[in-house]
């Protein structure tokens, strides 16, 4: 097994239990609509909430039947499995990148299939003028893949040290 492999399964091993279970813990202990203050002097700031997400992120797309969600969800992770073949055996960076982003879609594809097309959000954060809408593990595990994925584009450097963007795997030229 590669390298690249190993760290795609164990990022898959980790992140969508933990994102089922936490998910699974705040319905189970947090009415729908209200919230739950794990550290009081943080209160005004973070929140764990439940909530449910019909839409896409940053509930956008509310009302878009939720077979869209699915297929679009199974067409990224086609996507993401044909750059993951790509990437070379040894490089950890992408793998863990795209390790993270396949564990959130397949985090939130589950939510989509077992709770009637919704996800379950339950982390918020107040920033003054700002709360930032609620998300989940699965969400912040995209967001963490997309970011890395972007620095490792972006500092990809090329054999006489030109800085250019260039894709997971993707031969130098």
């Amino acid at each position: 097994m590669t390298p690249k492999l190993r760290t795609l399964l164990a990022l898959m091993a980790v992140i969508v239990p933990l994102d089922q279970i936490t998910k699974s813990l705040v319905s189970a202990y947090i009415e729908r609509g209200s919230y739950w203050a794990p550290i009081a002097a943080l209160e005004g700031f973070f929140r764990v909430t439940h909530a449910r997400n019909p839409g896409g992120a940053l509930g956008l797309a509310q009302g878009v039947p939720v077979l869209v969600f699915i297929v679009l969800s199974l067409v990224a992770l086609v996507m993401i499995g044909s750059f993951f073949r790509r990437i070379e055996p040894n490089d950890r960076l992408s793998a863990v990148s795209l390790g993270l982003i396949v564990s959130g879609a397949l985090g939130n594809l589950i939510d989509r299939i077992a709770r009637g097309g919704e996800v379950v959000d339950f982390l918020q954060f107040n920033l003054g003028l700002f709360v930032f809408p609620d998300f989940n593990v699965a969400d912040s595990a995209i967001v963490i893949g997309v970011v890395l994925l972007l620095l490792d584009v972006v500092t990809h450097e090329t054999e006489d040290g030109v800085t250019r963007p260039s894709l997971p795997g993707e031969k130098e030229g």
